[in-house]
């Protein structure tokens, strides 16, 4: 089982790229688990053809310790299983605390031993490495933390600290660094930037996505590449990003 946590600065695309690669790796006859580590709780809609699934925390709040695990994991049309930590209402509680309480009850109901599943996502907030949010580095649920980045200064920014969280932690035990994703957003000088930073921490880049009105399109359908534009450009970039990420399947 290969576990990747995928950070950036917040509306880098993250939840987007994410559902695409669930349901690439998926459609290539893998058993993938996406969770979301996010209190807005909308990782995985894409995949549900944009409904919002019960989260682990809105679960708990509910039923306390009378969760199954057919409430808290959902599988989606194409095949993936979801998972939403979900947070509290607003201005009330720790959103750190939701990704903490989700990944602990995953792991006690079993999911991991029930469903088997070959590749985990975890697609985690913004660019916060603190608390809850570090969680899926440091707490030895994933194994690689995979970084969304433009050349936008504040992208690029988000993703070297999220670098260098990732090498703080090394040595440990903790999630490595498993590479950069370069989602263009076609500013001067972007492929040398994003290449400074990936030599800057020793990684590499896997790959690199085009700005494209097809993820627009096929979001307004609540779609993926997969179910929308299969033959496009972007779904081939995502497609070999998707492979070399088989790639790292022991």
């Amino acid at each position: 089982m290969l576990q990747l946590a995928i950070y950036g600065k917040g509306g880098i695309g993250k939840s987007t790229i994410s559902c695409n690669l669930s349901a690439i790796l998926t459609k290539k006859g893998l058993t993938v688990m996406q969770v979301g580590c996010d209190p807005k709780a909308d990782s995985t809609s894409l995949l549900h053809n944009g409904e919002r699934i019960p989260t682990v925390l809105q679960l708990t709040r509910e039923r306390g310790k009378n969760i199954a695990l057919g409430d808290a994991v959902c599988l989606s049309p194409s095949g993936v299983y979801c998972a939403e930590a979900g947070g509290p209402p607003a201005g009330l509680g720790c959103a750190g605390r939701g990704i903490i309480n989700a990944l602990e009850t995953l792991e006690k109901l079993g999911a991991y031993d029930t469903y088997k599943p070959d590749i985990v996502i975890y697609d985690v907030l913004g660019d916060v490495v603190c608390g809850g949010f570090a969680m899926p580095m440091r707490k030895g649920y994933a194994d690689k933390v995979i970084v969304v980045t433009s050349g936008e200064r504040m992208s690029l920014y988000a993703g070297a600290n999220i670098c260098m969280a990732t090498e703080n932690f090394k040595g440990r035990g903790y999630a490595q660094l498993g590479g950069i994703i370069l989602n263009r957003r076609n500013v001067p000088d972007e492929e040398r930037q994003v290449q400074n930073l990936a030599d800057d921490f020793h990684t590499s880049i896997l790959g690199a996505i085009d700005r494209s009105n097809d993820f627009q399109e096929a979001e307004k359908l609540n779609q993926t590449l997969l179910e929308y534009a299969p033959e496009s450009v972007v779904y081939s970039q995502l497609n070999a990003i998707a492979e070399k990420l088989c790639g790292g399947l022991s």
